[in-house]
């Protein structure tokens, strides 16, 4: 058996680092947290290439003693907690001791800061198991950190690291979070030079989220408040018209710190139950406040989640709080008609003309002879009946193709009998003899042998088939359009059809779905979506694929944003099937359309020319087939 030995302390550092430091978002989250309880009313967060080779984060907060800057980067040395009883009512974002120790293990730190009665401050520079240096310096009151070359001694974590794009969304969405907790600060964040986030600090949530989310997300917003049992909320739920396809704009606050509680989520989707589709889902920016002691935060290593002595209370208070917001501020949209610029009179110019006074016989106007022609009719016994042919069917004249004009009934006498006007009106719904006569109900070939005919629609959704002689045919028209819809964009490889809308469509994302469409961005582009970054987690759809209908962009990019930031990997060629199968549900009829007899027939057709095609892409069958025999043992006949 090997013998079991201490691990030497500069090893043991760098295996706990990894517990606490996973990529530049997460070193950012611990150094911005440690300002918010400094007591910083300004932060300043500036990075480079997506935090890997630089970060600095600065803040005018209380700033550490001289004495004690050494201690702070000692693991498990903290000014938050003294003894085990703090442990059951945390107030504060950090408390473990653990943030500096484990980022000055794996790259090069230099801190420095002043308190508000020293003259002059320290500056500090250890890092990677050096000897560390430690020197006085002028500096403002507070304390900013600047970190360097992040795992320049671990490569086996720094080959782990994403993209410079990706890594600096992730940094981006972290300081989201920490500015929606924290309205009362300025938030600053400036990344490879340019200025992405500021924040007003006006202690005002809405203005919090116009900096976080813009103004298009913050206008689908109403205000909550509420209190119950102890706990109160305060923030902003989305209208029913403003859900979203997913929950990523769902933001809980715990006394100032964000979480990810299933208790709240669940809560709010129920207090919407009823008033948003199937599939749809509430945002929201909900601060709750209650007891330090009612709720544990040493649960998840990023503190990420959370327990409750009592979860009961909370589900109601977060309920309650959805309900009296929608209640009150959920209005129904009403039209304005805007009432067309009213012209000023003007008398029309004066003719000097002579009057003639004598009254002039005008002749009856006289249908132009290349337009219109009168076409003799059928004696109706009592009266000679008169039609047009119109410019069309003299046109098909022209090549030679016999088209008789249809019988136009002429308006009946006022002393003609009832019974006159019936038999008129019988006659007239009669085709004229030669003209071309539709079937009643069309003719499909679905077989090689058998005709089948379209009977008509059930409930707006099921087209019932006359399949064969004996078969019934059902067919779920969305399912059959979807499926074949799919069959014809993968059939296309790659090279969808687009259309460039008229006015790009903004769509805001929270930060990691942002990130994956962006890197998505060219494999989207073979679909038929074209997007554009236009900064701080907003999309411009500039095209979308030649099925979509142009209302329904918004909703479709952010599902794909949805499925690709789930995906947590970059998008390739074959995550477009499931792209794929979004564009077609979106543009596929819906069940309960209202659905000409034409289409129908095409999609019967279409349906004929794939006899593969079963299933649509959930898998759920696209027609049943129901046997003459099985519906008359119904009947009792057999």
């Amino acid at each position: 058996m090997p013998k079991i030995h201490v691990l030497d302390k500069q090893v043991a550092e760098l295996i706990a680092a990894g517990e606490v430091v996973e990529r530049p978002s997460s070193v950012i989250k611990e150094l911005v947290e440690n300002a918010v309880d400094a007591g910083a009313s300004v932060i300043t967060v500036e990075i480079r290439r997506g935090g890997a080779a630089f970060m600095r984060v600065t803040d005018n907060g209380c700033g550490i003693a001289p004495e004690d800057v050494p201690t702070a980067f000692l693991r498990h040395a903290t000014s938050k907690i003294g003894v085990q009883d703090d442990l059951d009512s945390i107030a504060t974002l950090g408390f473990r001791g653990e943030a500096l120790a484990s980022i000055s293990a794996v790259s090069h730190v230099e801190l420095l800061t002043r308190t508000a009665g020293a003259v002059s401050g320290v500056r500090y520079l250890c890092g990677g198991g050096e000897e560390p240096v430690l020197e006085e310096v002028g500096c403002p009151v507070g304390t900013t950190i600047i970190i360097r070359e992040l795992f320049y001694n671990t490569p086996a974590r720094m080959k782990f690291l994403k993209k410079d794009v990706t890594e600096g969304n992730a940094v981006a969405g972290i300081l989201d979070k920490i500015a929606l907790s924290h309205p009362e600060i300025s938030f600053r964040f400036i990344r490879d030079g340019k200025e992405q986030l500021r924040t007003p600090g006006d202690n005002q949530l809405s203005s919090a989220i116009y900096s976080v989310y813009g103004r298009e997300f913050l206008s689908t917003l109403i205000p909550a408040d509420y209190e119950y049992e102890h706990i109160k909320i305060t923030g902003f739920v989305s209208t029913p018209a403003g859900s979203r396809p997913n929950r990523s704009m769902q933001n809980f606050f715990i006394n100032g710190r964000y979480v990810r509680s299933r208790t709240a989520m669940a809560a709010l989707e129920e207090a919407f139950k009823g008033s948003i589709m199937a599939g749809k889902f509430p945002a929201c920016v909900l601060h709750l406040s209650l007891a330090f002691g009612a709720v544990d935060v040493n649960v998840h290593p990023a503190k990420l989640e959370v327990r409750f002595v009592n979860e009961r209370p909370i589900f109601d208070a977060v309920y309650h709080a959805a309900r009296s917001a929608l209640s009150v501020g959920d209005r129904p949209k009403v039209m304005e008609l805007k009432r067309p610029p009213i012209q000023p009179y003007a008398p029309a110019p004066e003719k000097h003309e002579q009057i003639r006074l004598e009254p002039q016989k005008a002749a009856p106007p006289k249908p132009r002879a290349d337009f219109w022609r009168e076409v003799p009719l059928k004696d109706s016994g009592n009266r000679r009946e008169t039609g047009f042919q119109s410019f069309a069917a003299r046109v098909l004249e022209a090549d030679d193709e016999a088209v008789s004009a249809p019988e136009i009934p002429s308006v009946p006498k006022p002393n003609a009998p009832a019974v006159q006007e019936n038999a008129d009106l019988e006659r007239a719904a009669q085709p004229v003899s030669g003209a071309v006569e539709q079937p009643a109900t069309p003719a499909v070939s679905l077989t090689g042998e058998f005709h089948s005919r379209i009977i008509g629609e059930a409930f707006g959704t099921y087209m019932i088939v006359e399949y064969s002689e004996d078969t019934l045919m059902l067919i779920d028209k969305h399912a059959a359009h979807e499926r074949l819809l799919y069959e014809r964009l993968k059939a296309a490889g790659g090279d969808g059809a687009a259309q460039t809308l008229l006015e790009p469509v903004a769509v805001t994302l929270d930060k990691d779905e942002y990130s994956a469409v962006l890197a998505g961005a060219e494999t989207l582009r073979k679909a038929g979506f074209e997007v554009e970054d236009f900064g701080a987690g907003t999309l411009l759809v500039r095209a979308i694929p030649l099925l979509l209908d142009g209302g329904d962009a918004a909703g479709a990019v952010m599902e794909i944003a949805g499925y690709l930031a789930e995906l947590k990997k970059d998008i390739t060629p074959e995550h477009l099937d499931w792209v794929y199968h979004n564009v077609a549900c979106r543009a596929a009829i819906k069940g309960g359309d209202v659905t000409k007899k034409e289409e129908l027939i095409s999609l019967a057709e279409e349906l004929e020319r794939n006899p593969q095609v079963r299933y649509c892409p959930h898998g759920r069958p696209i027609y049943i087939l129901l046997k003459r025999r099985e519906i008359e043992r119904q009947f009792g006949r057999v």
